[in-house]
């Protein structure tokens, strides 16, 4: 779910020459879901091999990475590792929503209603361990480093921004901002036209950039005010947050007492709401430091054999994507120290 602060957040659409050269820290996760989410067929399947492996979140990861080297970006995906406990209860809650989707995709399917099975497709993305390990493999043989983070990919993803390792975090949701991500990109997975649910209109999807610094400017916040402004809303930590209290009224609330437990206390509201330890999770997430970033020539074979030989894709569109990420990694050398990247 990640929190939902869009209604109070300043960003600004970006076109792709604003990224050119940039390292950006991806959420792996995040993507792959909006791979397994959109790349499917008309009544929802997703991409399958004959084997009956989901494939649609390999085909996402190639062709997508491509676009981004294509479009002078270096990407770093981020996986995320063990979950906080507090997590438990929305893993949960994802896990029932999913359920309920892949029932009413069922139902959809059988009265002829495609355009609701593939809403419901969608909905009931389940992103399995073997689709994360085919990425993994996927990625090294493509040259795209990645880093396995201790727990949360966002946070990690995050530090590599404060760590001044990557320009941006990569991701839909604002998380990443409560992490303290000097920059969060969005939509750079989902760019290109997308149907409106429900409504037989298209929309432009482009590249959106948020700076921490704007958004606790612009609010006229500290990035702990912020903090506790999701926590009101709900986070993945404490889902349901409290009744009522959007984004723009948390704001208010915490602009005019201070913090999140002053407005619990002075509304009266008598919900255990684990403050302390979900602000410690975004103030003191588990990261890891000793990563290495390096981009690297494919392996043409490597990823024709993987991909056509046992995923059955397509040769010629495998060889045309492998060779335009080849062609624009002679551009940023086979290995430099990070520093390199940004002097």
């Amino acid at each position: 779910m990640g929190v939902n602060l869009g209604d109070i957040i300043p960003r600004r659409v970006v076109g792709w020459d604003t990224l050119k050269g940039k390292v950006l820290a991806i959420d792996a996760y995040n993507a792959l879901y909006q791979f397994l989410a959109t790349i499917r067929g008309p009544r929802g399947e997703p991409l399958k091999d004959s084997e009956g492996r989901v494939t649609s979140h390999l085909s996402g990861l190639l062709y997508r990475t491509a676009r981004f080297l294509e479009s002078g970006i270096k990407p770093v995906y981020v996986f995320d590792g063990v979950p906080p406990a507090l997590k438990e209860a929305e893993i949960k809650r994802r896990r029932t929503i999913r359920e309920e989707a892949i029932v009413r995709y069922e139902e959809a399917l059988s009265r002829g209603d495609y355009e609701a099975a593939r809403r419901y497709a969608q909905a009931s993305a389940t992103l399995k361990d073997y689709m994360a390990e085919d990425a993994k493999r996927l990625l090294k043989l493509i040259g795209i480093p990645y880093v396995e983070a201790p727990s949360e990919g966002e946070a990690q993803a995050a530090w590599m921004t404060i760590r001044g390792d990557a320009w941006a975090a990569v991701s839909q949701d604002h998380d990443a901002l409560l992490f303290g991500a000097m920059r969060v990109v969005r939509n750079l997975s989902v760019v290109g036209r997308r149907k409106l649910p429900g409504k037989d209109v298209y929309v432009e999807v482009e590249p959106e950039l948020i700076t921490l610094d704007e958004v606790l400017s612009t609010l006229n916040l500290s990035r702990e005010q912020l903090i506790d402004i999701a926590i009101l809303v709900g986070t993945d930590y404490y889902p349901e947050g409290v009744k009522g209290i959007g984004p723009k009224k948390a704001l208010d609330y915490v602009k005019r007492y201070n913090d999140a437990k002053s407005v619990l206390r002075i509304l009266g509201i008598q919900q255990q709401i684990p403050v302390d330890e979900i602000r410690k999770i975004f103030l003191e997430p588990q990261v890891r430091s000793d990563y290495k970033l390096e981009w690297r020539q494919p392996d043409v074979r490597g990823v024709v054999d993987f991909l056509c030989g046992e995923r059955d894709f397509n040769k010629d569109r495998v060889v045309k994507a492998v060779s335009t990420i080849a062609e624009n990694l002679k551009t940023i050398g086979r290995s430099r120290t990070l520093e390199g990247w940004f002097r």
